[in-house]
């Protein structure tokens, strides 16, 4: 699944490299799937992204299928979720960022490792929410 043959094992990346990448995996998946439900504006798809993809829209998502995650992937999480971003943007609270760059770390983690079915997994229980 991965787009280049580069060697990198998420246990060696900090958990805000993750949620870097794991940002544009999650970004890509809301994407793919508003372009494929059904034909709309480009306009349109871009304001139903920004509005998935938001802290508070991710935040809210991943506290409802934490009981899905295996031990591994909850401990993935919780390590985003406690980083130190540095940073809160505006248009939302602390722990609403935190919660948002968990599920970006997990993405992160789960893509690089090349798991492909389980983010398609968890994905699609996040996305039909």
């Amino acid at each position: 699944m991965r787009f280049t043959d580069n060697k990198c094992d998420p246990n060696n990346l900090s958990p805000l490299m993750l949620a870097f990448i794991g940002d544009t995996v999650y970004d890509l998946f809301v994407r793919e799937t508003l372009l494929t439900e059904c034909p709309r504006p480009v306009k349109k798809l871009h304001a139903l992204a920004v509005e998935e993809v938001s802290a508070s829209a991710q935040a809210r998502k991943i506290k409802a299928v934490q009981d899905m995650l295996t031990e591994e992937e909850a401990d993935i999480f919780k390590r985003g979720r406690n980083a130190h971003t540095g940073h809160v943007p505006k248009s939302a609270d602390v722990m609403t960022y935190h919660y948002a760059t968990g599920l970006e770390t997990l993405f992160g983690y789960l893509y690089l490792k090349g798991e492909s079915e389980r983010l398609r997994e968890l994905f699609t229980a996040i996305h039909n929410l």
